[in-house]
């Protein structure tokens, strides 16, 4: 199968590597790989990934693309994302076939965490 065209790098700006590897470390359970001082790799994540150190460019924001994490457990995952430092920016909501809240890391991107619910007919 080809890749053109399939979303396969995602990065996120980053005003402590260190901090950021330990929340999604801890949170998610992902794993890291450091290279050089401004730049960590995101391994066991799904997608190929990165923290850059932010810069005045390219900083975190809410406002750009929302990255979206699968959740066997919703309830868990939120407790386990507060638990690690992250901020709740948006309760857990329903939608057709799902639910999902939104955080922000501690650099102040914000992504969301969603789970499948079968469709009551």
């Amino acid at each position: 199968m080809s890749n053109h065209h399939k979303f396969h790098y995602l990065e996120f700006p980053a005003t402590d590597l260190a901090a950021m590897k330990d929340f999604y470390g801890a949170a998610f359970g992902w794993k890291f790989k450091d290279w050089g001082d401004a730049y960590v790799e995101i391994q066991e994540s799904g997608v190929h990934g990165g923290f850059a150190l932010a810069t005045e460019e390219r900083g975190p924001s809410n406002q750009g693309a929302l990255v979206i994490i699968y959740s066997d457990d919703l309830v868990q995952s939120e407790k386990t994302v507060v638990e690690c430092g992250g901020e709740i920016s948006m309760a857990p909501i329903d939608f057709p076939g799902g639910r999902r809240f939104h955080f922000l890391d501690p650099s102040g991107n914000e992504l969301g965490v969603w789970t499948e619910v079968p469709i009551q007919e």
